[in-house]
């Protein structure tokens, strides 16, 4: 093994046992909007349609180390309408895989929201969502030691079965625990060319205690997340809309703050039909504050978007990464209303 690799596996591999002894980091997706319940339970339900599914795959640091995957999915429905609201049900599935020792977190969730609507009386292009959501879970975090090298395994530059590794297999190689997490959200059709929406969460309300290797009294717990999120569609000609929006959330001592505009360009009919929606291509362009540069782009057609993203990293880390961060592609698909089936006014489906 060369010099170069075995220094940068061990920097991985320092990391990677720090995390439980520090406050661990919930998972991200560049195209976050492919992922509504990740950023908000509140955003349950928020679509036009009578379901919706989402999936999503995403890899990154292959440049560094084995590389980081994601894979996140999603379902969710209105489950009751009533004049003025109705209620929204979903679950969301995502497993985490990162590095050489496969540091796995897999989660499960449901999610309910409740939306009330408000019209504007004669004039059926505006209208407000105000929505709250409640989600909750289970997560099972695990690593595989034997995949990892530590420093008194390295005698002489030759590798040497060392005892760090024996003391943490002792401690065990996974936990368990459930998550609480809540949001807000309102939105605004203003009309038939401007909406907005906007939204704010808070993700393990429990904080529980997600350490994989635990010493007695001085457990610590995964930190609270909290979401803000705010974006806009904007109608400035017949076909083409732009779609700017602002993602930022904060979890112990990090934050990450997402902004940029997706142009969305109809290739069809302006007016989609009872039981599908208008063609269309996008591209976007966002910024990761002090992080990366990111590109979008995909399509829609029949109900279905396919969405591209591709992560320039411009961090401290763009010198071992050589400025590669991370790819990911999206799927959405949309179960449209019948003819005769009933509808629900989404002021903005932006999320």
């Amino acid at each position: 093994m060369k010099k170069g690799n075995i220094i940068t596996r061990l920097g991985f591999a320092a990391l990677m046992l720090a995390a439980p002894a520090a406050f661990a980091q919930d998972i991200h997706f560049t195209q976050f909007d492919m992922q509504p319940l990740v950023v908000n339970p509140a955003f349950t339900g928020m679509f036009f349609g009578k379901v919706r599914a989402n999936a999503i795959y995403r890899t990154q640091w292959s440049s560094v180390t084995v590389p980081y995957k994601t894979y996140g999915a999603s379902v969710d429905m209105p489950i009751k309408s009533e004049n003025g609201g109705y209620l929204a049900g979903g679950l969301q599935l995502y497993k985490d895989q990162a590095g050489d020792g496969n540091l796995s977190n897999f989660t499960g969730l449901v999610s309910i929201a409740y939306h009330k609507t408000f019209g504007d009386h004669g004039d059926e292009f505006s209208g407000s969502d105000l929505a709250v959501g409640l989600q909750g879970g289970w997560a099972q975090k695990s690593i595989d030691l034997s995949k990892l090298y530590f420093g008194d395994e390295f005698v002489n530059g030759s590798f040497v079965k060392g005892s760090t590794q024996e003391y943490l297999n002792g401690m065990g190689n996974s936990v368990n625990y459930a998550l609480v997490n809540a949001g807000i959200s309102f939105s605004r059709s203003f009309s038939r060319n401007f909406s907005m929406i906007l939204g704010a969460g808070a993700n393990n309300l429990n904080q529980p205690n997600d350490a994989i290797t635990r010493k007695k009294k001085s457990d610590v717990g995964l930190a609270m997340r909290y979401t803000g999120e705010l974006g806009f569609v904007w109608k400035v000609g017949d076909k083409l809309s732009l779609r700017p929006a602002v993602f930022a959330q904060s979890q112990a001592s990090a934050l990450e703050l997402v902004y940029g505009n997706e142009f969305h360009y109809l290739v069809g009919d302006y007016y989609a039909s009872e039981t599908t929606f208008t063609p269309a291509i996008f591209l976007g362009g966002w910024m990761r504050g002090g992080d990366a540069t990111m590109i979008t782009a995909g399509l829609e057609i029949k109900n279905i978007r396919v969405g591209l993203a591709y992560d320039y990293n411009t961090s401290k880390l763009n010198n071992a990464s050589n400025g590669n961060g991370g790819f990911e592609i999206a799927l959405r698909y949309i179960a449209p209303y019948g003819v005769y089936g009933g509808r629900r006014s989404i002021p903005c489906p932006r999320f």
